[in-house]
């Protein structure tokens, strides 16, 4: 029984004591004025009744009502039941004589007590003050107070005539049962009758409508996420403009989480001046009004949900997390069917009439229904799950979380986690996890009712029948009585508020309402308490849990078959069957990844336990041990499945003898997981052996009974669960005596103890390694204790001995490190014993003693360790295998020795064994090698199953771009080691895992040689200079006395000359500095060098006339001369260099010797070309608008329609843009800038006058002009991104560089009219960002195009993350194509491609309607020459074949100046930029055009390949340094032909490439066949790019291909020493992807054939032909074969005239599989001479018969064919045949039929006799006339045929007759 309210409250306004407008709440009096002894009065009520503040109002507002909700300091919640009025404001002192008529009038008004005025209006300016009567309760019937306050203020407006002193002391001694489902009718004594009816159980939350209106007001999704928020502990804050509809919002919310009770701060109506509470650190449910939004709005971690307009806003840094699917959609479903059952039937044709809406209230149920559901499905099993640690005095209980996420699949659910860790949740347990108490709807619910729920799942209607099962239920417990008795309250009438109140709320008598209180309690105290006993029953437990969705076996699905090897290998292993263990190992290994084989091998393992077989051998042992730690590697940190937990029993079993007395356990083998050091591990483990013993203490007695009753039905005692145990004993608990009830504690206290002793003694045995010097352990796991301070001076022990200081010093230990890891575990125990020793209550005289036990144990077990860790050191070592040295190149050195590791998959799943099929060659096992060159692993696989292949992969020291340490598992061992990560340019990845006996300071050792060795302090320590050179790396070189000493001394005197220049120019003027030029590798007097200034009046000495040069300049300048710049300009016709130099008047061009000393720009070569016109002093001012002084330069002309591409570097702010925004003439007194600007625009005319076509500058021609219908059929720009450009620029120009018009295919011809009639003689292609606001002069014949580019650092940043798409570095979780697919696209690699290809295509387009281009992008060092070298390539057919690419890279990137060692991150000053892959791109880009156009490169794609790796690779001196001046000032450009004294180490890789190519075709393209002057324009939409091999492609037999001499044999040895030259050919062997050589394996067709001439030729002891000899010989005898005739025409029938259709031919080809592609080109080859129809029409035909004329088989060998009639053998009947007579092999074969293609005999002519006419014989055709058969007499036997008719078969006799006569 409860008191229905404790206390009866008058709240009033009054005055803020500091003066300020707002009011305060004053207590007028309370009833009773004492506390109560059990609830004392609760403290700021004035606060709760007026939450939005006191304040006066101008008119008479309604009464209103709310319930707010305080809770005490003991979480008991007290209900403020509010109803609040308002009365007139009584006046104060200076008020009433100002209104003292007013108040006269007043009093005349008022009549008698009980008439009632008639409403009046209230004067004006009159204040209303509000009044509040509060009752506080402790129970929650809203009704029954609404009631009751409403009673009294009835009361007192209408006057009734009853004493409120009776009333309120009736209502403060009216008292009321808590719970029983009984009916209660009460009455205040005011002629009122009231119905209490109180819920038929406690536990379950009352909730009335609040729940259902909570759904209508904010819906399914927001209540769920509030749900969700509320139960993972977040901050949820409800605004509402009703106090009322708060506090049903927040009871709404609570009433949902039942089961689980809310335990954080819970305020439904929070007041205004409280509000600071908002930004408390912990969770809270609170309401507030709506007023206060904008307050709310600034909290950055609140969850708030607007009642009134229906939203729940979630701040960006609150995550919840949603419920585990499918439970999250299923509830949705069922939501939405409970609330809106219409939209079912929604959709039907025929709806039902009507359907039942159910009322509020039993909404309210049904949703609360759906909720509970939810809970029952979350929780099923729960009780499984619990451990009981104590039966008596108290139970103590523990839930194992870890085991309950484990078993139902949700360990990784972070919703379930939360809630499983949260505090409602530990309430749950300590309240619901007791065995013997009273039970109620959830209990049967989770236990009974979880099958049924399993079964409906998928049917809606039965889940809804459940649904509404439940809420009758619940709608029960909260009315039990159905027919109410009616209430009868009296109400005040309509509109009484607005009525003249008769007087103020009077002041109530106190000594009479104490009175009646003291009266009821006396009452009460001589009354027997009417206590209802609680039926108290035993929790059932429910069927043991399971997974909440049922997952699919995926990869390691237990299959029975899997679980039988690992039986098989343990069986082996026990029986000493080793061979057959060690061959099943790795089976066991990959297995032992699925969860049940873990189980299986737990349990199997203890079967041999029990069967005394736990002393191992020592290769048992080691079996024993690599299984337990492969079990161990996958388990998380709590061991969810419980494996760690099955294992930690055998662990202290397994042991094997070392030596006499001394054992060796396996803990001391698998320590390193990190599920020993996770305390949660260890309390569930305790606390689960706890609940063991302690079930086993109370089952003994019982077993014993057990065996004499016979009668009684046999019960398993031992099948009764620890909590069936317990309830049973607290049931009898009461029973007991005292003595016997201590008993009973004590031994429970004991049991718990002994367990303590024994768990301290197994976590020493775990935590302590073997090795106590070696403190990995404390490295690896902070969770040992207050480590971080030891983790830092704590050294691994080196091989040098060293201590490495302890972190406490003071304790004066000498081995600091032992006494460090004892401590640590010491800690780590004393905090494990003190959390489950208090827990499970043990006494502290006992604890006391644990503690001092603890360091012992410690001590004794490290003192047992020691001697085990000197014997085991003493067993022989497991034969590792024997170290694989690596081939080196010539000159190639050993820097570091092998250091034994192992090398695992990095990612790329085809070494690992993945869906490509192949062995598992990853991990291998074997040693790492560092050498000058390279670094290099070789190894074998560790899986035994995959054989003996040697693993071998390395890259160029040079390529490394990234390396970092790792903490990896070894393959073998599982044991955690120190591992290596390097990642190479070249696509390389070595992820290594030190071996044990590789000490810490040999890796240091291996990092820091590796770091030397890849950043040389200078370039001379190079792999390509140090090798060979005279001097050593880091000293300057040693005069050489050798053969070419006069170009040492050219190569001096030229750099003494440039700096004598730059000297003086100075001293001269110091006015312009261009921005600064790394230059790297000098010292550092010679970096002031990087402000040239260049002087107008230039001393002559400077810059010679050309006749004059003094005999050193003549020398210069013929070494010059030879460059390969040089030679192009001549093959081009860009000018000559007469003996003289004498340049011929009429040539346009000259070139020029201005920067042969480099003194005008250092990164340009020494020969330019320049226009006629233009001075070269000239040039030195021009230089000065441009980056670097890079000034434009003419590279190539076009021979066809002579316009020229000019490069430069960007322009400065005083370049272009200065001279176009300058419109007056220069006047005489202009600055030097002008001058310059000026000089500029003269050199730009002269460029355009120099061009034959604009020599008379007739007028200004504009691309402007094209009309864009006209563009719009040709659009072949693809978007080169033009907007916001400048005004010069039409929109119309805009548009088309924008590609607007419809795209057309790119190999498309122009039309002859196409981009004829206007245009700009010159395209200046620059950078956006340069040329903004740039508005040319409309008399200048030059446009701008202003372009949008990637810088160098987009380059890099692209680059990294393509490499990291390429060779990720660890598997993928989920491989699959389409996440690689999505990191290339992330990488933006194939977008840069596709910029730059569209970028060149705009160029070349240019360039073929005759307009002059000049590139002035960036520095003019890296895109620039991409893009000049791409127009090149694609504009004129020599730079597509070996000679003429090599002259373009030599012309644009060496001579040009790309900065090939800054950007390669060649020096030690280069580390910080990195690497960035500028030439990489450019290879790539043309490795796209080879791909489009196939027959049109000399090259193969492997020499793209070639260039790529070698670039970086720093093998050869030809990409090092940053430009030709740094070349000459080394040394390197001039010596080559000097000194060729050492031939074996080619320094150059043109040299190497063309020593190569004598003997090998691996550079050459078979399907060259060029079109004549073909400019190729590519498609560059990133759907036509493909990502090129060179990223991806692996050969691990070898390692990359790339460096010749090391492959293990040419692909197609054409050498004289092939060692199995006479060997048939027919040995078959595997090709494994990613292992072998692909080419090599199956070499194509026509490398086939060559290789195969030379074996001949060997064989018949010929000197075996050159294979470019023998190759271009078949080609020109092929050519040659098709002229007699007048068939064939001299060009090829792949030279075809239309160049898409040929081209589309060639990407056909190129798709083919590997044989195939080659022999069908050599296959057109032939055909073309033999065949008829190869004139020029057949070339124009579509491809589709180009390719069927491949398809014919054997065409040109088929002289004669038809069908015959052949006679069997002997008795053998007549057989219709395809015959086929072949001349070119002499023979006659048949076939079944006509398309058959598998001969059936062969007939050989040189062994015919006769061909004579034949008989019929038997069984031969009846219609065939008999001159129709005849017969070939052969040396072997006589062949009857039979032709159709008499003509065909003369025919075949007269064919067969003459080729016997040509033979």
């Amino acid at each position: 029984m409860a008191r229905l309210a404790d206390y009866f409250v008058l709240v009033a306004f009054g005055p803020h004591p500091r003066g300020s407008g707002e009011g305060q709440g004053q207590i007028l009096q309370r009833f009773p004025e004492k506390d109560w002894e059990d609830n004392p009065f609760p403290q700021g009520i004035e606060l709760f009744c007026q939450p939005s503040g006191w304040q006066l109002c101008p008119e008479r507002n309604p009464p209103t009502f709310f319930v707010a909700v305080l809770t005490d300091i003991n979480s008991e919640r007290h209900y403020c039941a509010c109803l609040t009025f308002w009365e007139p404001v009584e006046p104060t002192q200076e008020e009433l004589c100002a209104r003292d008529a007013a108040e006269r009038d007043e009093e005349a008004d008022e009549g008698g007590p009980g008439a009632l005025p008639p409403p009046t209006p209230s004067p004006p300016g009159q204040l209303f003050a509000p009044k509040t009567l509060v009752l506080v309760s402790r129970l929650d019937h809203v009704e029954v107070f609404r009631n009751s306050l409403g009673l009294i203020y009835t009361i007192h407006v209408e006057g009734l005539n009853v004493g409120l002193e009776n009333v309120v002391g009736n209502l403060l001694t009216c008292v009321i049962p808590l719970a029983g489902g009984s009916q209660r009718t009460i009455s205040l004594g005011a002629g009122d009758r009231q119905v209490i009816q109180t819920p038929l159980t406690d536990s379950l939350p009352i909730s009335r409508c609040s729940v259902a209106l909570l759904f209508r007001q904010l819906g399914i999704t927001n209540v769920l996420s509030l749900f969700c928020a509320a139960l993972t502990e977040h901050k949820v804050l409800f605004l509402s403009r009703s106090y009322q509809r708060l506090s049903d919002a927040c009871r709404g919310l609570l009433a949902l989480l039942f089961p689980l009770r809310y335990s954080f701060t819970y305020v439904p109506i929070l007041p205004a001046r409280l509000l600071e509470v908002l930004s408390t650190p912990t969770p809270f449910i609170i309401g507030v009004n709506a007023a206060f939004q904008a307050e709310a709005q600034e909290l950055l971690d609140v969850i708030v949900a607007d009642l009134d307009g229906g939203t729940v806003t979630v701040p960006e840094c609150v995550h919840i997390p949603p419920l585990p699917e499918p439970l999250q959609s299923q509830t949705h479903s069922i939501l939405s069917m409970v609330l809106d059952p219409e939209l079912e039937l929604a959709d039907l044709a025929f709806p039902p009439p009507t359907t039942s809406i159910s009322s509020l209230k039993m909404q309210d149920k049904e949703l609360r229904a759906v909720f509970l559901r939810l809970f029952a499905q979350l929780l099923q099993g729960y009780r499984w799950c619990l451990h009981m640690v104590r039966i008596h005095p108290e139970p103590v209980i523990r839930f194992h979380k870890a085991a309950f996420l484990g078993q139902r699949g949700l360990v990784e659910d972070d919703f379930l986690m939360k809630v499983l860790e949260g505090m409602a949740f530990a309430g749950f347990v300590s309240e619901r996890g007791v065995p013997y108490r009273p039970t109620d709807l959830f209990d049967e619910l989770v236990a009974h009712e979880v099958a049924r729920m399993r079964a409906d799942e998928n049917h809606p209607q039965r889940v809804l029948r459940h649904v509404k099962e439940l809420a009758e239920q619940l709608y029960k417990n909260e009315n039990p009585y159905p027919a109410v008795a009616m209430h009868k309250v009296q109400r005040p009438g309509e509109a009484s508020h607005l009525r003249r109140a008769p007087r103020p709320f009077p002041r109530l008598d106190e000594g009479m309402v104490q009175w009646i209180v003291d009266q009821a309690t006396a009452k009460m105290q001589g009354a027997p308490p009417a206590v209802k006993a609680e039926k108290r029953t035993t929790v059932p437990s429910g069927p043991p849990m399971t997974a909440i969705v049922e997952r699919s076996g995926g990869l390691h699905g237990n299959s029975a078959r899997r679980l039988e090897v690992v039986r098989n290998c343990i069986s082996y292993v026990f029986e000493g069957k080793m061979l057959e263990a060690k061959k099943l190992l790795p089976a066991v290994l990959r297995a032992l990844k699925g969860r049940a084989a873990r189980r299986c091998l737990a349990q199997e393992l203890h079967l041999h336990v029990q069967q005394n077989r736990a002393v191992l051998d020592h290769q048992q042992f080691d079996f024993v041990v690599r299984m337990m730690n492969c079990c161990l590697q996958d388990c998380t940190s709590l061991d969810e499945h419980g494996i760690a937990a099955a294992l930690l029993p055998l662990v202290t079993a397994f042991c094997r003898k070392l030596s006499p007395g001394v054992t060796q356990f396996a803990y001391s083998c698998v320590q390193e997981h990190v599920v020993w050091s996770t305390p949660q591990f260890w309390e569930a483990m305790f606390y689960g052996d706890v609940q063991t013993h302690i079930r086993a203490l109370y089952l003994e007695p019982a077993e014993d009974r057990d065996s004499f009753s016979v009668g009684e039905a046999p019960v398993q005692e031992d099948e009764r669960s620890a909590l069936d145990v317990a309830s049973e004993q607290r049931r009898l608990w009461p029973t007991l005596s005292r003595e016997k009830q201590q008993e009973l504690v004590q031994k429970e206290e004991s049991t718990v103890f002994s367990q303590a002793i024994h768990y301290a003694n197994r976590m020493s045995y775990l935590l302590l390694p073997l090795d106590s010097s070696k403190s990995r352990l404390l490295r690896e796991r902070a969770g040992l204790g207050e480590l971080e301070s030891a983790s830092n001076s704590l050294v691994t022990n080196s091989m040098a001995g060293s201590v490495a200081e302890s972190y406490d010093t003071e304790s004066g230990f000498e081995d600091a490190e032992t006494c460090d890891v004892a401590g640590a575990v010491v800690r780590f125990i004393n905090r494990f014993v003190d959390k489950v020793c208090t827990e499970s209550g043990v006494t502290s005289d006992h604890l006391k003693g644990l503690h001092v036990m603890v360091p012992d144990i410690v001590q004794m077990h490290i003192e047992t360790l020691e001697a085990v860790h000197r014997e085991s050191k003493r067993l022989p070592p497991i034969q590792k295998p024997k170290l694989l040295r690596p081939r080196l190149l010539p000159g190639e050195e050993c820097v570091l020795d092998g250091l034994r590791v192992y090398l695992l998959p990095d990612g790329r799943e085809e070494g690992a064994g993945g869906p490509g099929g192949g062995p598992a060659l990853l991990p291998a096992e074997g040693a790492v090698f560092l050498t000058t060159y390279r670094v290099i692993f070789t190894g074998m696989p560790t899986d035994p199953l995959v054989g003996e292949q040697v693993v071998v992969r390395s890259f160029p020291v040079a390529a490394l771009t990234k390396e970092k340490r790792v903490s990896v598992q070894t393959p073998v061992d599982q044991l955690l080691q120190d591992g290596l990560q390097l990642r190479s340019c070249t696509f390389q990845l070595l992820k290594m895992a030190f071996d044990e006996e590789v000490g810490s300071d040999s890796a240091e050792l291996f990092r820091k040689q590796l770091h030397k060795l890849r950043y040389p302090p200078d370039i001379r320590g190079t792999f390509a200079l140090s090798l060979g050179s005279a001097h050593t790396p880091g000293r300057p070189p040693r005069a050489n006395k050798d053969k070419g000493p006069s170009f040492r001394t050219l190569s001096r005197n030229l750099v003494k000359n440039a700096k004598k220049t730059i000297g003086r120019q100075y001293v001269t003027r110091k006015k312009y500095n261009p921005p600064s030029w790394e230059h790297r590798g000098q010292p550092p007097p010679e970096d002031q060098e990087d402000e040239i200034s260049v002087s107008e009046e230039l001393e002559p000495s400077t810059l010679t006339p050309s006749s004059a040069l003094k005999p050193s300049d003549r020398m210069t300048m013929s070494s010059l001369v030879e460059r390969a710049c040089c030679r192009d300009y001549q093959r081009l016709g860009l000018g000559t260099l007469s003996s003289s130099l004498s340049r011929a008047k009429s040539e346009p061009f000259r070139i020029s010797p201005v920067n042969r000393m480099y003194a005008i720009c250092r990164s340009y070569p020494g020969l330019l070309i320049v226009p006629q016109s233009v001075q070269d002093n000239a040039l030195q001012r021009v230089s000065r608008c441009y980056r670097q002084n890079r000034f434009p330069v003419v590279c190539w002309r076009s021979g066809r329609s002579k316009a020229v591409l000019l490069r430069s570097g960007g322009l400065h702010g005083k370049g272009v843009v200065g001279l176009f925004k300058a419109q007056n003439a220069p006047s005489p007194g202009q600055s030097q800038a002008d001058s310059s600007s000026l000089e500029q625009e003269k050199y730009l005319q002269a460029v355009v006058s120099s061009m034959p076509r604009y020599a008379d500058a007739s007028g200004r021609n504009t691309l402007s002009g094209f009309s864009s219908a006209h563009m719009g059929s040709h659009g072949k720009w693809g978007s080169v991104r033009a907007s916001g450009r400048s005004g010069g620029l039409s929109t119309d120009v805009g548009s088309r560089l924008a590609g607007v018009g419809p795209p057309q295919a790119n190999g498309a011809p122009p039309e002859p009219g196409f981009l004829r009639p206007q245009r700009a003689a010159l395209y200046i292609i620059g950078d956006k960002a340069q040329l903004k606001g740039v508005r040319p002069d409309p008399l200048q014949q030059w446009e701008l195009v202003p372009i949008e580019v990637f810088e160098a650092r987009q380059v890099k940043a692209s680059f990294k993350k393509l490499l990291k798409a390429c060779v990720p570095g660890c598997p993928a979780t989920e491989p699959s194509p389409a996440s690689f697919l999505r990191s290339l696209e992330d990488s933006e690699w194939l977008i840069q491609i596709h910029k730059l290809l569209q970028v060149s295509v705009l160029v070349v387009e240019l360039l073929d309607s005759g307009s002059s281009v000049l590139v002035s992008l960036e520095d003019g060092w890296d895109i620039t020459t991409q893009v000049v070298s791409l127009v090149q390539l694609l504009s004129d057919p020599f730079y597509r074949t070996l000679e003429g690419f090599r002259l373009l890279v030599e012309k644009e990137w060496l001579s040009f100046g790309h900065r090939f060692s800054h950007r390669g991150a060649h020096t030690l000053a280069g580390q910080s930029s990195g690497f960035t892959p500028v030439f990489l791109q450019f290879l790539d880009c043309v490795h796209q055009i080879h791909l489009q156009f196939p027959m049109e490169f000399e090259f193969s794609p492997f020499y793209l390949k070639f260039l790529g790796y070698h670039h970086v690779s720093r093998r050869f001196r030809t990409f090092l340094l940053d430009s030709d001046y740094e070349r000459i000032e080394l040394g390197l450009l001039y010596e080559e032909k000097g000194d060729r004294r050492a031939p074996q180490a080619c320094r150059s890789v043109w040299e190497y490439v063309e020593r190569l190519s004598k003997r090998t075709p691996v550079f050459h393209n078979y399907m060259y066949a060029p079109e004549d002057a073909e400019v190729l324009r590519p498609y560059s939409n990133v759907s036509n790019l493909k990502v090129w091999d060179f990223y991806t492609e692996e050969t691990l037999a070898e390692g990359p291909p790339y460096d010749w001499e090391l492959a293990q044999g040419p692909p197609e040895p054409p050498e004289e020493e092939r060692p199995d030259g006479g060997a048939p050919q027919s040995r078959r062997r595997v090709v494994w992807p990613c292992y072998d050589s692909r080419p090599r394996a199956q070499p194509d067709a026509i490398s086939r054939l060559l290789e195969e001439m030379q074996r001949l030729e060997t064989e018949l002891g010929r000197p075996p032909e050159r294979w470019k000899d023998a190759w271009d010989r078949v080609k020109a005898a092929q050519r040659l074969e098709g002229r007699p005739d007048g068939r064939g025409t001299p060009s090829s029938l792949l030279v075809s005239s239309v160049p898409h259709h040929r081209r589309s031919l060639g990407v056909y080809l190129q798709e083919g599989p590997v044989g195939s592609t080659l022999s069908l080109s050599l296959d057109s080859d032939q055909s073309s001479g033999s065949t008829a129809s190869s004139s020029r029409q057949a070339a124009r035909r579509s491809t589709s018969t180009l390719y069927s004329q491949f398809q014919t088989a054997e065409s040109e060998n088929r002289s004669y064919e038809g069908t015959l009639y052949k006679k069997g053998a002997f008795m053998k009947p007549w057989k219709a045949r395809w015959f086929v007579l072949d001349k070119t092999k002499h023979q006659l074969r048949y076939y079944d039929h006509r398309a058959d293609t598998e001969c059936k005999g062969v007939i050989d002519l040189a062994e015919v006799e006769a061909v004579a006419p034949g008989t019929p014989a038997m069984g031969a055709p009846k219609t065939v006339d008999e001159k129709a058969f005849f017969d070939v007499k052969t040396t072997r036997r006589v062949y009857n045929f039979c032709a159709q008719d008499v003509p065909s078969a003369q025919q075949w006799v007269d064919q067969i007759q003459s080729c016997l006569s040509d033979a």
